[in-house]
């Protein structure tokens, strides 16, 4: 995010905290505050206004789905709208001394974000597009829910429990490699996902799971640079220090599950991948932490895999690879 200009009397900003029952919108250019439901009349309804009214930008905080419905009615009118991090909109409202949480001060402070931080514009997905994220998004639920029941077993001694238990496993195993078989389908369906996706599988270490989370939550992947790529998944370390005092970099935000796929891939690439192997050798032989290792590791695949996505190389064309 860029730091915005300061706003003509004619640019509107606009804000949108969504609940289950309600939607509550805030404009720059008015005091007051609409109220509609969270159903199809209530989003038609936003739409219509904001059609008319001509805004900058529209911020609707990220809620785990709900929004989802007023998203896609936003980007098919083709309004400028961008989905934000709720955390980014309270260390906001707190820089501002402004403690109180309420609808009507999350939908103010969403248009205040919006004004002030000129967060990135979504972009409308493809149908295959949604429909992968919809199948990596089920998949990862269900991950969930299995580590869930996993744990639960293991503190179950009840024979009747542990076949409930067991029932219940065995119909998620089912459940995810159908879902696996579905994923890998409609990759091949689409030339450009199958073909970034054969990019992406051409690297040891790089298995489906990194290649389909990328392909579905990771669009920026080749089109943008290596630090913003890094920041938005939440691998690149920042700088924590003060005058002469110097702390230790760490890395924070992004978007977890791209990150934890990554992390999985890289432990792996680490052992099997030349390239990797040797850079995680180099930075344990200067005394890394194994953390560090992992981390700088991580921000090292990123980077390739940026570079061959924007490229349209396999791993074996890479610099990096041909010239170790």
């Amino acid at each position: 995010m860029t730091p915005q200009p300061m706003a003509s009397k004619a640019d509107v900003y606009v804000g949108i905290d969504v609940s289950k029952r309600q939607l509550d919108l805030a404009r720059s250019d008015d005091p007051n505050l609409l109220t509609v439901s969270n159903d199809a009349q209530g989003v038609r309804q936003i739409v219509e206004l904001l059609r008319a009214l001509g805004v900058t930008i529209i911020a609707v905080e990220a809620t785990g789905g709900l929004e989802q419905r007023l998203l896609t009615a936003l980007l098919e009118a083709q309004l400028p709208v961008a989905l934000v991090n709720p955390r980014h909109v309270r260390d906001l409202a707190k820089g501002l001394g402004r403690q109180a949480k309420t609808d009507r001060i999350d939908a103010r402070m969403l248009a205040e974000f919006a004004r002030l931080a000129a967060p990135r514009l979504a972009a409308k997905p493809s149908e295959k597009q949604a429909e992968l994220e919809a199948l990596v998004t089920c998949r990862r639920q269900l991950l969930d829910l299995r580590t869930e029941q996993t744990n639960r077993r293991q503190q179950t001694t009840n024979a009747t429990a542990l076949r409930s238990i067991d029932a219940v496993l065995k119909t998620i195993n089912q459940q995810i490699d159908k879902l696996d078989a579905q994923i890998a389908k409609l990759i091949e369906s689409d030339d450009d996902l199958n073909q970034r996706g054969q990019l992406l599988r051409s690297v040891p270490g790089v298995g489906p799971v990194l290649s389909a989370t990328t392909l579905a939550e990771l669009r920026e992947l080749g089109t943008t640079n290596p630090k913003k790529i890094a920041a938005l998944v939440g691998v690149a370390p920042f700088n924590h220090d003060s005058g002469r005092f110097k702390g230790q970099r760490s890395i924070r935000g992004g978007r977890h599950s791209v990150r934890s796929a990554l992390y999985m891939a890289t432990l792996s690439a680490m052992r099997c991948n030349p390239v990797l192997r040797r850079f995680a050798e180099r930075l344990r032989a200067a005394g890394k932490p194994a953390k560090v290792v992992i981390v700088a590791a991580m921000h090292k695949l990123l980077t390739l895999l940026n570079v061959m996505l924007r490229e349209n190389l396999r791993w074996d064309q890479l610099n990096a690879v041909k010239n170790p």
